[in-house]
């Protein structure tokens, strides 16, 4: 019998629970392995495990190519997505956002096995819009998580960038602050503070950087 693999044609066609599948496996032990290229075939692509040993490997080699072509390519940020019908929106203002909400956010957004709970902020449904502005319901911790699962992963990877070029352009504030204020009056307590808040930047920043480049490792 022959099969053929419906492979996706961008990360648009793929969701976070997959994505979140796939890193439970990524491990360094499996990386190259054809245990893990198999499994990146079954979640990926939504095909049984059993069927995949029996197509050509020269198939399965170009559709493993197609995938990486999705993983490596640009993920620009996507403010307003619809799913089963609702549409879905990003934080509108950052600056508003409560303690609870940053808190939820900060707890989970490193961790892929809590990615959707941290979505479950950034994104809710949008409960009036006009023109280019538009406003989201309020968060609660009683929202459903499991719900953003589901979400399209273009959405989840361009939110993750921009975080890491708001917590890039953060640092940068912080150290340039710090070093102005550094040549003034300072007392020892104020600036041992300042110094571990750009710190604590500094380690959010570095996660996101090394996150984002574990998309491409791929093999070709």
């Amino acid at each position: 019998m022959k099969i053929k693999i419906p492979v996706p044609e961008s990360l648009s066609e793929m969701t976070l629970e997959q994505y979140q599948k796939f890193e439970k496996i990524n491990t360094e032990d499996n990386q190259g392995s054809n245990f893990l290229l198999q499994k990146m075939v079954e979640i990926f692509c939504n095909l049984p495990l059993k069927d995949i040993a029996t197509v050509k490997f020269t198939y399965v080699q170009k559709v493993i190519k197609e995938l990486n072509k999705n993983f490596q390519s640009k993920t620009p940020f996507i403010n307003l997505f619809v799913m089963d019908g609702i549409q879905y929106g990003f934080i509108p203002k950052l600056d508003d956002m409560t303690l609870g909400e940053y808190i939820d956010i900060d707890n989970n957004i490193k961790d892929w096995d809590n990615m959707h709970k941290a979505m479950t902020v950034l994104y809710r449904p949008v409960k009036f819009k006009k023109g280019d502005r538009y406003q989201i319901e309020d968060y609660t911790a009683e929202e459903n998580p499991d719900l953003m699962k589901q979400m399209p992963l273009d959405v989840v990877m361009g939110a993750l960038v921009f975080f890491y070029l708001l917590q890039e352009e953060l640092l940068q504030t912080t150290l340039n602050y710090l070093s102005k204020e550094m040549e003034e009056n300072l007392t020892m307590e104020q600036k041992l503070t300042l110094e571990k808040n750009g710190g604590g930047i500094s380690q959010s920043m570095d996660w996101l950087r090394g996150m984002l480049p574990s998309m491409t490792w791929l093999p070709n």
